[in-house]
């Protein structure tokens, strides 16, 4: 028998069509799948779109919030504590325990021209923090051409460029700053300022001097540890 005539004699096995109700929920199936499709497509457009949101800018907002906690310095002032990571140069003190808009801090640099003595400041907030900067105060008598002998810190956050975006890590990294680079070009102290210009070497020795309670250009200086 050829091939042919096997075709004609062999039986035909024909698939049932599938029912309507199959072909529906096939239908759905598909339907469903596109439109998740469609909405993550979407949905990655927008966040595209959107713009990212700084730290700053959120700071900002709950600054403007007319009862947010920004508006309380209490609030704020231990939002800004518990956010501190201080490094193991700085220690933060409170002589009194209730009370968190004064408080003391000491900052050990380290490295640089005053390493290894001791450095203390006083904070005090008003009650208008955020909007106005914590008063910043170095309670010894140091040689420093941005703290002056009345323990005045020369520190542009803590004067025309605060903003109550700002925190006290901003005030905090500024003042550890002034000591790992003293800036000779906006000081307080013009004598050791121009000692920092004149000789690095002479600046050093001056600084090393005044930190042992010594007199430099006239001046009896407090005695660090």
């Amino acid at each position: 028998m050829c091939i042919r005539e096997l075709s004609r004699t062999a039986p035909v096995i024909s698939r049932p069509a599938p029912s309507s109700q199959r072909v529906l929920r096939l239908a759905s199936f598909w339907v469903g799948r596109t439109q998740i499709w469609s909405l993550k497509k979407d949905a990655a457009n927008v966040d595209k779109k959107k713009p990212k949101v700084s730290a700053a800018q959120i700071r900002l907002q709950k600054v403007s919030e007319p009862h947010g906690e920004l508006q309380n310095p209490v609030l704020c002032t231990r939002r800004d504590l518990s956010e501190l990571e201080l490094p193991k140069t700085m220690q933060m003190t409170f002589p009194q325990p209730d009370d968190l808009l004064n408080f003391e801090l000491v900052i050990t640099p380290d490295e640089g021209f005053y390493k290894a003595y001791s450095f203390r400041f006083t904070f005090a907030i008003n009650n208008n923090y955020p909007h106005d900067p914590p008063k910043v105060r170095c309670t010894q008598k140091i040689y420093h051409p941005n703290i002056d002998l009345d323990g005045n810190v020369c520190l542009n956050i803590l004067r025309e460029d605060w903003k109550p975006v700002l925190s006290l890590n901003s005030v905090v990294v500024g003042l550890q700053y002034l000591f790992l680079e003293p800036n000779p070009d906006d000081p307080l102290n013009k004598t050791a300022a121009e000692d920092l210009r004149s000789s690095r070497r002479s600046f050093e020795n001056n600084v090393r001097s005044a930190c042992a309670g010594r007199v430099v250009n006239g001046v009896k200086f407090d005695k660090l540890t």
